[in-house]
């Protein structure tokens, strides 16, 4: 390995560990402040320059698509184990975005209110969607849109945050109504067959 690749490589891994430390910053500032947030007190929190932030994110708005962009990513799939059926995949992700919520609904709440949070993640909604009409595990009349669209409801931030109310259910509960409701509407079967 050459002395420069070398030196590139040490770089890059600076870069990394700059971006998540100005992420984790952000994160914490905007559950703090909501809009009250600024570049300049991230930089401050993340003990970086503003100048660095900017290289990094471009502006405030990217800071925030950041911040959007890790949030689905975390919630979006559970960790692919074997390839369970349908239901069980829907059963698996319901649980993994009311755990990933759970674990900072302050930031999910206050990034709802900037423009970059949508919150959504149809290419998964419509992967499932799919399984679940190849494996005839939907209501007869159900559509592939319908189910979709219940999908998203029952895994999104808004949901969980209603039926979490502040902490007096616990997510695996959470999730188990979810699921129920899944179930009813989609026609899948009890829930824990």
């Amino acid at each position: 390995m050459s002395p420069r690749a070398y030196r590139l490589g040490r770089r890059q891994e600076a870069v990394g560990l700059t971006r998540s430390t100005i992420l984790a910053a952000a994160r914490d500032l905007v559950t703090e402040l909501g809009h009250d947030f600024s570049v300049g007190k991230v930089a401050q929190r993340a003990r970086v320059s503003r100048i660095t932030l900017y290289n990094q994110f471009g502006s405030k708005a990217g800071l925030l698509e950041a911040l959007t962009a890790d949030a689905r990513a975390s919630h979006a799939t559970p960790p692919a184990g074997h390839d369970p059926d349908g239901r069980t995949q829907l059963r698996s992700r319901i649980g993994h975005a009311c755990a990933t919520w759970a674990a900072d609904p302050s930031l999910y709440r206050r990034l709802q209110e900037h423009a970059a949070w949508a919150g959504e993640d149809s290419e998964h909604d419509r992967s499932l969607t799919e399984r679940l009409a190849a494996g005839d595990q939907l209501r007869p009349g159900c559509s592939i849109k319908e189910a979709e669209d219940v999908i998203g409801i029952v895994t999104s931030f808004q949901a969980f945050d209603r039926l979490h109310k502040g902490g007096r259910r616990s997510p695996s509960a959470v999730a188990e109504i979810l699921t129920r409701m899944a179930s009813g509407v989609l026609s899948l079967g009890h829930p824990y067959e």
